[in-house]
């Protein structure tokens, strides 16, 4: 990708923590003890799924493709971030910002199309049992998730590459700890309301669409199960989705409150706030929502830590 440098400005200062001064080395050993829990969750949830025959379906493959998506976004940020809370000078050059928002929001787009693809997954499984193995073969698995990649790919290149080549002549101090979508748009020295709204379109697209595919997805899943005679059945049925509702919740509930907003209402310390919880909180939650209340992963991972302990001849 070439940009268009024309512009004085060639770095970027983050001043995400600057008003935490003292608490900075605190941060970053609290930050650095969650990074590296996250970072063994995700290995542990991988390395089960590829080791255990029995987890090789549809749900636990798109549950390994996403602790692969979370492991990804989060290399993207808190290392740099890290870094950033033990040095002087936090700064990125304007290069190195446009890769990180790229990498940013090519994960973080294919990770809500992944989570729609795991909607529809839930909605064979329940509403069409017997065709589950034909609906969702190995084939129709590995193109969803094609497709969730092509998309953002594609929204992440459009994205990046309208705000990068604008120009940046005043201020390179950015209110945030990364290069996140409209705190570099707010530096820009001026650009047009086409491309406010541009953006706007293409978040609206990431986020509704998929929403909008889950919702539809979990009220035919609702209506297959009240049909359930038994209340046992019932709850057993509800229980395969309830940690997929979850996380949708937080992810969806977290990016609209940051890219579903008029630039007017911008707060780079609400966002500040917000973006910690998705970049570092919930890739730490959504391995322990999955793993802890499911009773079948649990049992794949005492299995495969047995046969780690005492290895057959």
């Amino acid at each position: 990708m070439e940009w268009v440098n024309e512009t004085t400005v060639r770095q970027f200062v983050f001043l995400g923590f600057s008003s935490l001064a003292g608490l900075q080395k605190l941060l970053f050993v609290v930050f650095l003890l969650v990074y590296l829990f996250t970072l063994g969750t995700n290995a542990i949830i991988i390395s089960t799924i590829v080791l255990d025959r029995a987890l090789h379906t549809p749900m636990y493959f798109f549950l390994g493709v996403l602790s692969c998506s979370e492991t990804c976004y989060t290399f993207v940020i808190v290392p740099k971030m890290l870094v950033d809370l033990l040095a002087q000078k936090k700064t990125i050059s304007f290069r190195g910002c446009a890769i990180q928002m790229f990498s940013f929001l090519f994960l973080i787009c294919s990770h809500s199309f992944l989570l729609a693809a795991m909607g529809y997954d839930r909605y064979v499984a329940i509403c069409n049992p017997l065709r589950y193995t034909v609906l969702m073969g190995y084939g129709v698995c590995v193109g969803l998730v094609a497709a969730a990649c092509a998309c953002g790919f594609i929204i992440s290149l459009v994205t990046t590459s309208m705000i990068f080549h604008l120009p940046f002549h005043s201020s390179n101090q950015l209110h945030h700890f990364f290069c996140d979508v409209s705190p570099v748009l707010k530096l820009a020295s001026h650009h047009s309301h086409l491309i406010q709204l541009v953006i706007f379109v293409l978040g609206v697209f990431v986020l509704v669409i998929p929403l909008l595919l889950i919702l539809v997805s979990y009220v035919l899943i609702i209506s297959a199960i009240l049909k359930i005679p038994s209340s046992v059945g019932r709850y057993k049925a509800f229980s395969t989705c309830a940690s997929h509702l979850i996380v949708v919740t937080v992810h969806y509930g977290c990016a609209s409150f940051i890219y579903l907003r008029p630039k007017s209402n911008y707060s780079s310390s609400q966002d500040t706030l917000i973006s910690v919880s998705y970049t570092i909180l919930t890739p730490l939650l959504n391995p322990m929502i999955y793993s802890l209340r499911n009773k079948e992963f649990k049992s794949a991972l005492r299995k495969a830590m047995v046969q780690t302990s005492y290895p057959t001849n």
